[in-house]
């Protein structure tokens, strides 16, 4: 028996001893990458160049996945290379996010996928403050949402977009997994429910049906939902599970929205839209000629050249009363030929056509 005990502790020692030779190779491989992207660093700062470049990251996240032979899952894979390249651009420069907060929100989640741990991240207080930290130069780039796939579109965000000169240079799309978060420790507890009013909005049928005596608050944020919840007995919260990590809550319920496929599209804003990787989107606004026909000539442009739209969103104007200004997503890179004949076509059709952003394409269901 003892021997059977030994031998199999022996096998598991060499397989441990094999693990820490395989970390050991890991480490001096990541050293040896560093120094390689501090190389790049000097040469982005010689030249002028960005230190964040999404077709690049995207590229190599890309590649990275498809060199994987499937023993370590490809989500994995690209969780890894992400922190790696966040810790690379770290020491490349300095480099700024600033994102609508305040932490432990969605869209702190959607930055840390976008962008990692090892930069900087700063929260604001609404859209309209990520907008000008970027132009301003406070910040290298912003992460707002713009839309969801359940609520629709966010507003603010596309009414910043019309008067902006920043750019979309990345998507993120976040999985929307709303649960409740609290002090207490079960439902029999909690007299008040706080969250966002498009989080309270998606778990309604599960507040409603769990907890009817609850009062159900609208606060600025999951984020301010969950810190009030840590400071005030018989609170809970509906947000994320990294808003409970943050504050030191129980996550008492999981996963209580309406709707299992609910997520949110987060956008990245830069100073110029990304460089073409042959699966791209493109984001811009146009305001059509006022005819009968006017909006069906101007998306005929796009149909001409077998462009697929994504997205299509109306927006007052705000500079003439009843006039309105149409945002349009579509697959493709402005140095596409095929979408540079069908911009062509849509200026001849329009009296103003703006870029707004190019972008790699994340597919729905990835990270992103």
């Amino acid at each position: 028996m003892f021997a059977e005990e030994d031998k199999g502790q022996g096998g598991m020692d060499g397989l441990r001893d094999d693990i820490d030779a395989v970390d050991a190779e890991i480490v001096r491989l990541l050293d040896r990458r560093a120094r390689l992207a501090r190389s790049v660093g000097e040469l982005k700062r010689e030249h002028g160049l960005d230190t964040y470049v999404p077709a690049r990251e995207r590229k190599v996240l890309d590649r990275v996945v498809s060199l994987g032979d499937g023993d370590f899952p490809q989500r994995g894979l690209e969780a890894v290379f992400r922190e790696i390249i966040s810790s690379s651009i770290s020491l490349e420069a300095s480099l700024k996010i600033a994102y609508l907060g305040p932490e432990a929100t969605f869209t702190h989640e959607a930055a840390r996928r976008s962008f990692g741990t090892s930069v900087d991240l700063e929260p604001q207080a609404t859209v309209a403050e990520v907008f000008a930290r970027v132009e301003r130069g406070e910040a290298q780039h912003g992460v707002v949402p713009v839309e969801n796939s359940m609520e629709g579109t966010v507003t603010h965000t596309l009414d910043e977009l019309m008067n902006s000169p920043l750019k979309i240079c990345g998507e993120i799309y976040l999985p929307v997994s709303q649960n409740l978060l609290s002090r207490e420790t079960d439902l029999g507890g909690i007299t008040s429910v706080y969250s966002h009013p498009m989080a309270l909005a998606q778990s309604g049928t599960w507040l409603r049906r769990e907890i009817p005596v609850a009062r159900l608050e609208e606060v600025e944020s999951t984020g301010e939902a969950a810190r009030r919840a840590a400071e005030e007995p018989g609170v809970a919260a509906v947000g994320s599970v990294l808003a409970a990590e943050a504050h030191g809550l129980t996550v008492l319920a999981r996963n209580i929205q309406d709707a299992r496929a609910n997520a949110t599209r987060f956008i990245v804003l830069g100073r110029t839209w990304a460089g073409r990787t042959g699966r791209d989107k493109t984001s811009l606004v146009f305001v059509f000629n006022d005819r009968p026909g006017g909006l069906r000539d101007s998306l005929s442009a796009f149909s001409d050249e077998g462009i697929n739209l994504t997205r299509i969103e109306s927006r007052p104007s705000r500079r003439q009363a009843w006039t309105y200004v149409f945002f349009v997503d579509f697959q493709g890179h402005p140095e596409d030929e095929r979408v540079k004949r069908a911009l062509e076509k849509l200026a001849e059709r329009c009296t103003y056509v703006g870029l707004i952003g190019a972008y790699p394409e994340v597919r729905v269901g990835t990270a992103g």
